[in-house]
């Protein structure tokens, strides 16, 4: 409870060839020794995380991987596992020993500029061999950051450190804001949050907690209550407040208690914007209209927790899905760093609010599916659309609820150009109470 959530760390991740001094570099700018650091080539064979801080960026995470250029059977699957450590990168090393570069960094650099992860190139053992001067003029042309280190030695790592603070993006410098800034310093926002069987016993749940911080943090008032106490709590304001925020599976009794003109939204939906792309999101949940009976959905859960009789994105979701379309979906799920590199086989992806995760990984995501055509949704994105509060649950965010008005328009009139544009919030996308609530 003490210690930053991995969410909220600038994630390093360091790739390279076997025995190139991965491991040793990370012992070094630790001063720990966090990895086994051995002659023998592979040692390293599953990510190791060391979370840090790193003065003055803060909190970061660093990740030793595998090994790229280990090409037996063992080895394929200790570079798959790397291979997901590119979808939470926000600042990549490329190791390489002096001297030595070939088509196994370039690879790296290549899938780090496809992503738009800022780079940074250590040649290690530099007491050992000297550098390639070609390969140094031409990553010079490109403005590739290099450091030189004997990372045993100590030597270089204070460049080192410095050429990451470089590198870092102005996220983790300027960081984006959950609640506050729809709230603003001396108003209110109310928080519903239901306790269930699915509470966490003398606790709350993550996105609970860092919106209560974000709140206090921009010198904004919060008032928590349960869903049952929304409406006498509301009457006992002697002003209404700026927004409320309800856990999503509470929306349809929330939005019922809570006047119209107070803005109301999801802890869900701001998740989805502040680790993801909410604006992407919303497109993709307008996804849901095409699908029908045979299609495949796939609900992608960042953390893994044991599911309960009425999970969310077990249960639930694939319920009001099947309710909403009237057809026989095949619902599929994963967790975790699990998710498929072939994402053709479904008609829409619904994912979590990733709050164990940074933003990185989320955006990776979002990425992948963009590249290969499939729609992405998110948990309280889902529900709000459900349950016919979708334009309700936007209006905190003028310029994405706007942005989906005309996306709606336009996705209507393709499929249905002779035809007049129902309301969204009509009866063909309202589920009953009891239904909503277990």
């Amino acid at each position: 409870m003490r210690r930053t959530p991995k969410g909220f760390r600038c994630h390093i991740g360091l790739f390279g060839r076997r025995n190139v001094g991965k491991s040793s570099l990370l012992n070094a700018i630790t001063r720990q020794q966090v990895s086994i650091v051995s002659d023998f080539a592979g040692t390293t064979t599953d990510p190791v995380e060391k979370p840090m801080e790193l003065l003055p960026l803060g909190p970061v995470l660093f990740i030793d991987t595998a090994g790229i250029d280990d090409l037996s059977a063992l080895g394929e699957k200790r570079m798959e596992r790397t291979r997901q450590v590119f979808d939470r990168t926000d600042v990549g090393v490329i190791v390489t020993a002096a001297g030595d570069w070939s088509s196994f960094e370039e690879e790296i650099l290549k899938e780090l500029r496809r992503r738009e992860v800022p780079a940074v190139v250590v040649l290690n053992k530099v007491d050992q061999l000297e550098p390639c001067a070609a390969t140094i003029h031409r990553l010079s042309q490109e403005n590739v950051r290099m450091v030189r280190t004997v990372a045993p030695d100590g030597i270089g790592i204070l460049s080192f450190r410095q050429a990451l603070l470089d590198s870092t993006p102005d996220d983790f410098i300027n960081n984006p804001v959950i609640v506050s800034d729809l709230v603003g310093p001396g108003e209110l926002a109310v928080l519903v949050i239901p306790i269930d069987n699915e509470a966490p016993k003398g606790r709350l749940i993550l996105p609970q907690q860092q919106t209560i911080r974000d709140l206090l943090d921009a010198d904004s008032y919060c008032l928590m209550v349960k869903e049952r106490e929304l409406r006498t709590a509301l009457e006992g304001l002697s002003r209404p407040p700026r927004l409320v925020v309800t856990d999503s599976q509470a929306f349809l009794k929330v939005a019922a208690d809570t006047p119209r003109a107070i803005p109301l939204t999801a802890f869900s939906i701001l998740y989805a914007r502040f680790k993801g792309d909410l604006l992407e999101q919303v497109r993709g949940t307008l996804a849901v209209e095409n699908l029908g009976s045979g299609d495949r959905v796939l609900i992608a859960e960042a953390c893994a927790h044991h599911p309960t009789g009425e999970d969310i994105g077990r249960v639930k979701i694939p319920r009001w899905l099947r309710q909403l379309t009237s057809g026989r979906l095949t619902v599929e799920t994963v967790q975790g760093h699990d998710f498929p590199e072939d994402l053709s086989p479904y008609g829409l992806v619904v994912h979590c609010g990733a709050c164990m995760w940074n933003r990185r990984e989320m955006l990776s995501r979002i990425l992948r599916c963009r590249e290969q055509g499939v729609p992405i949704s998110n948990y309280g994105l889902m529900i709000a659309y459900s349950l016919g509060i979708f334009e309700r649950a936007l209006k905190p965010f003028p310029g994405v609820l706007e942005a989906y008005q005309a996306a709606r328009k336009e996705f209507y009139r393709n499929r249905h150009p002779k035809q007049v544009l129902p309301s969204v919030t009509g009866s063909r996308h309202q589920l009953s109470p009891t239904r909503e609530r277990r």
